[in-house]
């Protein structure tokens, strides 16, 4: 919900290109559209987007049928707080690609977007842009001119524009590999009753 309140206002209220800063030069907010992949990547044209957009029902069907299985059974809450990040942000990029392009007139970058146009909107089903909007260009300089192909070339960490889906997505997914261990091979709790067992006749010998 915060994702797709967030990509309504700067919809209906910025024109593509526009920013403003929020934290001096490091953390800006601009208004920024992509037709593929998170961060901005786009994957092989128009025939790539559905793709891409088919791709995304499948995986989020899978997910929430994989979460239906294991909230049945004992299972690590990080597990299922991961795998919710992960649905939550492919959710909200989904509802961009699938709805915003028949939802919204298209954005320029002369005037705003509006929402339920009487001309229709720019796309169809499936063919909406994913609205992006959150821009950390927190180290910028250029590269050192004895690096092959890169020297002198202007550099900035971090240069992708991303939304609040993506974000979740991301979390999730780093979460799930900084404590895969934990939360998929859930160590054994000390003192089963065997193990008890076993003990207290070896110190009764």
């Amino acid at each position: 919900m915060i994702d797709q309140v967030t990509k309504f206002w700067i919809k209906t209220h910025m024109s593509l290109g526009q920013e403003f800063k929020v934290l001096g030069d490091w953390f800006i907010i601009h208004f920024t559209e992509n037709p593929g992949m998170a961060f901005g990547l786009e994957f092989a044209g128009e025939y790539g987007k559905l793709a891409l957009s088919i791709f995304r029902i499948i995986a989020i069907t899978g997910i929430i049928y994989y979460l239906y299985m294991i909230t049945r059974k004992k299972v690590s809450n990080g597990l299922l707080i991961s795998l919710s990040l992960i649905l939550a942000g492919a959710m909200g990029n989904l509802i961009d690609s699938a709805f915003y392009g028949m939802l919204f007139s298209s954005s320029n970058y002369f005037e705003v977007a509006r929402f339920l146009p009487a001309e229709g909107g720019y796309a169809t089903f499936l063919h909406g842009k994913v609205v992006d909007m959150f821009y950390f260009p927190i180290i910028q300089g250029y590269y050192p001119s004895w690096i092959p192909w890169l020297g002198g070339d202007e550099f900035i960490f971090f240069r992708p524009v991303f939304n609040i889906a993506d974000a979740s997505i991301t979390t999730g997914v780093l979460l799930m590999i900084v404590f895969q261990k934990k939360f998929l091979h859930p160590e054994e709790k000390a003192g089963t009753p065997e193990t008890t067992e076993s003990v207290e006749v070896a110190e009764e010998q």
